[in-house]
């Protein structure tokens, strides 16, 4: 199983919500995610997101939208 530290979490995460990690990722992210609050939150803060844009995958996004949410995400996750 991958052991992810919260910065590769916030690279990976449209991968995890997409399930487009192999099984050994997506353990890894699963195990992080039960022990890191802020991680966790961060996740439902990014399905949130998501609800709200209607689903559109990241990569179809604007990339000035694209690049201010992740932007905002990664700030948010260091606070």
């Amino acid at each position: 199983m991958k052991r992810f530290t919260c910065d590769e979490l916030v690279e990976v995460i449209t991968a995890y919500l997409e399930d487009a990690l192999d099984r050994s990722a997506r353990d890894g992210m699963r195990a992080h995610l039960a022990r890191c609050e802020g991680c966790e939150r961060y996740v439902e803060q990014f399905r949130a997101t998501i609800g709200v844009l209607g689903d559109p995958p990241p990569e179809k996004l604007q990339a000035d939208v694209r690049d201010r949410l992740m932007s905002s995400f990664r700030e948010r996750q260091r606070s």
